[in-house]
């Protein structure tokens, strides 16, 4: 289950508190909570994810994707800000 609550919202910004699993049909409904709170121009969106328990692949690709839509992702678990690491990159050996 995923729970998506309204905690700020002003006119330059909107604090989403998301709860519980990011995954299967979930991910999509994440997506369009964010496409909705960020649909005007200016508005700052930024994710509360210290309630968050659980991420897919599916949903660390998005949180990857609006982190560099310059959403903010706020006190995930260190299981999910480990996830969120992009990889090193190879060097030549």
């Amino acid at each position: 289950m995923l729970r998506i609550t309204v905690v700020e919202s002003s006119a330059e910004g909107v604090r989403l508190r998301v709860e519980g699993r990011v995954m299967g049909g979930w991910v999509e409904e994440l997506r369009r909570s964010c496409d909705v709170h960020a649909l005007c121009d200016g508005i700052r969106l930024t994710l509360d994810l210290a309630d968050v328990s659980f991420v897919d692949a599916a949903g660390i690709g998005l949180l990857k994707g609006l982190r560099s839509c310059c959403v903010t992702l706020l006190s995930p678990s260190p299981y999910v800000a480990e996830q969120l690491k992009d990889p090193e990159p190879c060097g030549d050996v």
